[in-house]
């Protein structure tokens, strides 16, 4: 099925709608796509788009979907303004369940915040970090490295990308393949909006009524284990479960049906 097109704030999204059944939706992470999250072998989209009213879409400025070089393009609130969006070009009328994996994490619990009667269950994947204080922050890395792209070229930047060392939990797992579904010239406008960004703040997330399951791993310093176990101390009645080996990541598609019903 060829993608349809969504287009709003200097981006057209890339997206598909497959399927009947109740609407689930899924929004990935930075630098990925809906095909390099297939390449990852950790997420069954298929599986998990089966017996549903599927939308999977590729964030601006990754995979399919365009951007321009604005780092305010990239913050996370307009990723949200994307996807609010998009449930309307879609014509999904219906409250949807949907799954996001760390960018797309924000997306859904942003989302559901701002419009919470379009949501009925929610499931986030690797929280990113957030809520840090002090000149010391480990998202600064977002901007560091947008600076070491412009002043060495990208090129350069993604040969070291491809050749760094995989998280410990990911060291025997071949499949782990971050390259970036980027165009070389948005990358450092990317990595900035994302660097300029934060998720919403704990009273915010401490308004969510919606059933939500949280997943994560370990030894991921852009997406620690206490991201995760703060929002599931904010949201009530949610579920996390924290993952340690690879065998233990693939059973997320798994957790996610159960969930989901």
């Amino acid at each position: 099925m060829d993608d349809q097109r969504y287009t709003r704030a200097g981006a057209t999204i890339a997206y598909q709608v497959t399927g009947a059944g109740a609407p689930l939706g899924y929004a990935h992470g930075v630098f990925l796509s809906r095909a390099a999250v297939a390449r990852l072998d950790l997420l069954d989209l298929e599986a998990l788009a089966d017996g549903r009213r599927m939308l999977a879409y590729d964030a601006r400025g990754h995979g399919h979907s365009t951007g321009r070089p604005v780092p305010a393009d990239y913050r996370f609130e307009n990723f949200t303004a994307d996807l609010l969006g998009l449930l309307d070009a879609a014509g999904i009328e219906e409250p949807i369940d949907f799954t996001g994996s760390s960018l797309g994490c924000d997306t859904a619990l942003r989302a559901a915040i701002e419009a919470p009667r379009r949501f009925r269950r929610l499931v986030v994947m690797i929280p990113p970090v957030a809520w840090e204080t002090g000149p010391e922050r480990l998202r600064h890395w977002y901007t560091r490295t947008a600076g070491e792209i412009e002043r060495n070229g990208a090129a350069r930047w993604r040969e070291q990308w491809a050749n760094g060392e995989p998280l410990p939990i990911f060291a025997d797992h071949p499949s782990f393949d971050l390259s970036p579904d980027v165009d070389d010239e948005l990358l450092p406008s990317i990595l900035r909006g994302i660097g300029e960004s934060d998720l919403p703040s704990p009273e915010a997330i401490a308004t969510i009524t919606h059933p939500t399951l949280i997943l994560t791993w370990e030894t991921d310093p852009l997406h620690p284990v206490a991201t995760a176990e703060r929002l599931h101390e904010l949201i009530g009645g949610s579920e996390l479960h924290v993952s340690s080996t690879v065998d233990d990541v693939r059973t997320w598609t798994a957790r996610i049906r159960e969930f989901l019903g």
